[in-house]
C-alpha cells in the first residue's frame, strides 16, 4: 500500500460557504437547494436537475431608494449575497438594474451589488482577474451614490470591498442594512 493511498480522501467543496452563517436574515424567502457555481452544479435554469429549473424568470419589483424596506426581491437580494450564493443575488440584482434603467443612480448602484457579487464568484472559481476586473468596476459605481443608500453605508462597503481587492484571502464582506434609520 502506498503512502498516498492510505490518506483520507480529501473533501471537496464545490460551492462557497457564507463568511458568516449566524448574520442577520432580512427576508423570509428560503433558499435555493445549492449555490451555482459554473462548472461544478446543474444550472440552475438550464438544467433539469437546477434548483430552478421550470421557474419563470424572476421579475422583482423595483421600488424608489426610499422605500428599500418594502422590497422583498431587494432584501432577498442582500440575503443571497450575504450566505454566498453569489450566483442567485446577481440574478436578483440583474433584474432590479434592468427595471431602473442602466443610466439611474438607482441603476448603477444595482449594476455595483451586481459586479461584486460576480467577482466574489470568481474568487472561489480562481479566476481572480476577472475578479479583480469586477471589483473595481463594482467600487467605481458605488462611489457614484450617496455615502448611504439603501439602506447600506455605501461608505464603510466601499472601504471593507477596497481592503478585500488587496486581499482576497479575507472573508468578502457582508452587507449590513440600516433597518433603524428610517430617513434613509
Amino acid at each position: 500500500m502506498s503512502f498516498r493511498s492510505a490518506l483520507p480522501i480529501a473533501l471537496v467543496v464545490t460551492e462557497p460557504q457564507p463568511p458568516d452563517p449566524s448574520w442577520p436574515r432580512y427576508s423570509k424567502r428560503p433558499f435555493p437547494a445549492y449555490r451555482f457555481v459554473p462548472g461544478s452544479n446543474p444550472h440552475p435554469r438550464r438544467d433539469p436537475k437546477g434548483h430552478s429549473f421550470g421557474l419563470e424568470e424572476p421579475q422583482p419589483t423595483l421600488v424608489p431608494p426610499g422605500e428599500w424596506r418594502q422590497s422583498e426581491d431587494y432584501l432577498y437580494g442582500i440575503d443571497l449575497y450575504n450566505y454566498a450564493f453569489w450566483w442567485e443575488s446577481h440574478e436578483i440584482f440583474e433584474g432590479l438594474w434592468h427595471r431602473a434603467g442602466h443610466h439611474t443612480e438607482q441603476g448603477s448602484f444595482f449594476q455595483a451589488l451586481i459586479q461584486v457579487s460576480a467577482a466574489h464568484l470568481k474568487v472561489f472559481m480562481d479566476n481572480h482577474r476577472a475578479a479583480r476586473n469586477l471589483l473595481h468596476n463594482g467600487l467605481l459605481r458605488l462611489q457614484r451614490v450617496p455615502e448611504s443608500y439603501m439602506g447600506i453605508d455605501v461608505a464603510s462597503l466601499i472601504e471593507e470591498l477596497s481592503r478585500y481587492s488587496t486581499h482576497p484571502n479575507l472573508l468578502a464582506p457582508l452587507i449590513r442594512l440600516n433597518l433603524a434609520n428610517l430617513a434613509e
